[in-house]
């Protein structure tokens, strides 16, 4: 067996493994975690946080977060899934008998590289380096690991699916910022620039939390 095989049999053996830890509560939350339109609060809050601070300034901000998802967005999806075309657990003959689908779901037919990880990491890395705020730093990161786990739970693709997703999106949002810090320096640099304030930068913090909540007080109801 060559290295490239043994990586994809550890690949496929912790698949197997995330996929089965699975309960009705969890499926539900994973489930609600993983669609997108959960989150909008979330970005509705960045979006506050940037204007309030930034003022007329945020729009190159906010394009800069726009531009790094469609980068991540397009890459992953638009452009490696139909370039290496992997097929998604959930479309292996194999394994359609023995891993855990949640509701039907499942995906598209490639799986390399997930966009859903790709997004959520360019995002969180590109939002906290712009913010700049340890609480929010923190809370960002770890939406975007349970967002990329999620994917791996409800059974829509391979861990190695998630790590490539998240270089790209990690990339994405170098990217993003080294072009603000080249271009337009005076919005990360300047002295009105330099601290959000408190009540302002927890916002976000307070939406994500809240969101949580309300998704977890949801899979135990339903």
């Amino acid at each position: 067996m060559n290295l490239i095989e043994v990586i994809k049999q550890l690949d496929l053996n912790l698949f197997l493994v995330i996929n089965g830890l699975h309960s009705p509560f969890f499926d539900q939350f994973m489930y609600a975690v993983s669609y997108k339109m959960t989150w909008v609060p979330l970005y509705i809050a960045i979006l506050f946080v940037l204007v309030k601070h930034w003022k007329r300034e945020s729009i190159w901000l906010i394009l800069a977060l726009v531009i790094c998802i469609v980068i991540s967005d397009q890459v992953a999806s638009g452009l490696l899934k139909n370039l290496v075309k992997r097929l998604r657990p959930s479309h292996v003959d194999e394994l359609k008998d023995i891993i855990h689908l949640v509701k039907g779901y499942a995906g598209g037919m490639y799986g390399f590289a997930s966009s859903h990880a790709s997004n959520a990491v360019g995002f969180a890395l590109l939002s906290s380096l712009l913010l700049k705020q340890k609480a929010y730093s923190f809370s960002i990161f770890v939406w975007a690991i349970i967002t990329a786990y999620s994917r791996i739970y409800l059974g829509v693709h391979y861990p190695l699916d998630i790590l490539g997703g998240a270089v790209i999106g990690a990339l994405a949002a170098s990217i993003c910022y080294g072009f603000i810090y080249k271009y337009r320096p005076s919005l990360l640099k300047h002295e009105a620039y330099t601290e959000i304030e408190r009540p302002v930068a927890l916002v976000p913090v307070s939406v994500l939390g809240l969101s949580f909540l309300g998704i977890i007080v949801f899979s135990f109801v339903s």
